[in-house]
């Protein structure tokens, strides 16, 4: 392939920049919000993407991972610590640039984590869960990995919505910015919404790089014989069972990562971001866009969450992503990029 599998990352940036200009001309910047959301979602499809199309594991759990991510980042960085101050490890930590301090409206002390830091931990504990998780769980196949998948998803969820120090029902709100370099921050600002509409979809173009080239390297054609006989893949010598980790593991590092950023960019998380029905999207959206079609997903991805995120489903979001993956699943199960709707609606009416 070359440098040709980059080609689509190009045409990729190329359209990013065309549809902020386009805002900007037409004076429809307050789209850059929720096409900022987007593409933080979309950073989990993909990575889901990954998991589902080209390993072929199933995962109903990955709203888990996104809410690990942003929720340990927000709680390390509005957690005041400053009852700790005189400890010598806070002192240490403090002198070495990962505990700050700064001041409340009040203008109390307050002595908290450095967001790099608490993104740093925060990703780490994902991908430390996905490994403790991953390891007897990926030996399940079927609706079984199905099963334990969503029983993770759903202990991660009843954690987050019983515990005092995740804000139970109300999540956790007033998480600072995220200063990544001088200048540039991830944060809800007015002023900064073209700003952070770039630095989201730039972390969407990085994390499609890694895939491609997964894809069109060594890991990806064993993935890709996982996926199509695992009990051949095994009898050639590849380490199936390495492999599937890894990729559950990499996909949870992308979904964290933009459980960290997209919260700190909304200022806040609540327990919905962790919750079944977001795993369901995740998956319903991945099956849309076709399982092995990175870029399928990828487009999916941005014009379904962005129908979303504008209300247009309005208090039938959930049911309509159910309709529509159950519509996928009857005629277009390999996405709607390879639909040949006719044979499959002639052979359902001949059913009924």
């Amino acid at each position: 392939m070359g440098l040709k599998k980059y080609f689509s990352v190009l045409i990729l940036l190329i359209v990013i920049i065309t549809i902020q200009l386009s805002t900007l001309f037409s004076g429809t910047g307050y789209y850059l919000t929720q096409l900022t959301m987007v593409a933080y979602y979309s950073l989990v499809v993909i990575g889901l993407c990954m998991l589902m199309g080209y390993a072929g594991q199933m995962s109903l759990g990955h709203a888990g991972f996104f809410g690990i991510g942003g929720y340990i980042s927000a709680v390390l960085t509005t957690y005041n610590l400053i009852s700790f101050k005189d400890n010598m490890i806070m002192i240490f930590m403090e002198k070495c640039g990962i505990l700050i301090t700064s001041q409340d409206i009040f203008g109390d002390t307050l002595l908290n984590f450095n967001p790099w830091a608490a993104f740093l931990i925060a990703v780490f504990t994902a991908v430390i869960v996905a490994f403790a998780i991953g390891t007897p769980v990926l030996k399940l196949k079927g609706h079984y990995l199905a099963m334990a998948t969503l029983g993770f998803g759903t202990i991660i969820y009843r954690v987050f919505l019983a515990t005092e120090i995740f804000g139970e029902a109300d999540g956790i709100s007033e998480v600072p910015a995220f200063t990544l370099f001088p200048g540039i921050t991830v944060s809800g600002s007015f002023d900064a919404r073209i700003q952070n509409y770039y630095i989201a979809w730039v972390l969407v173009l990085g994390g499609t790089v890694i895939l491609l080239n997964l894809i069109h390297s060594r890991v990806g054609r064993a993935l890709s014989a996982i996926h199509g006989d695992e009990g051949a893949a095994n009898a050639m010598g590849i380490d199936t069972a390495r492999y599937k980790l890894f990729t559950f593991v990499l996909s949870a590092a992308f979904a964290a990562v933009a459980g960290v950023f997209l919260t700190h960019y909304n200022g806040g998380i609540g327990p919905s971001e962790a919750g079944s029905m977001k795993s369901i999207r995740y998956v319903a959206i991945v099956a849309i866009g076709g399982m092995a079609n990175l870029w399928g997903v990828l487009v999916m991805g941005v014009i379904l969450n962005f129908l979303s995120l504008r209300g247009l489903f309005g208090s039938y979001d959930d049911a309509v992503f159910g309709i529509i993956l159950i519509l996928i699943m009857l005629f277009a199960p390999e996405g709607v990029f390879r639909l040949n709707i006719w044979p499959k609606l002639k052979r359902t009416v001949k059913i009924f």
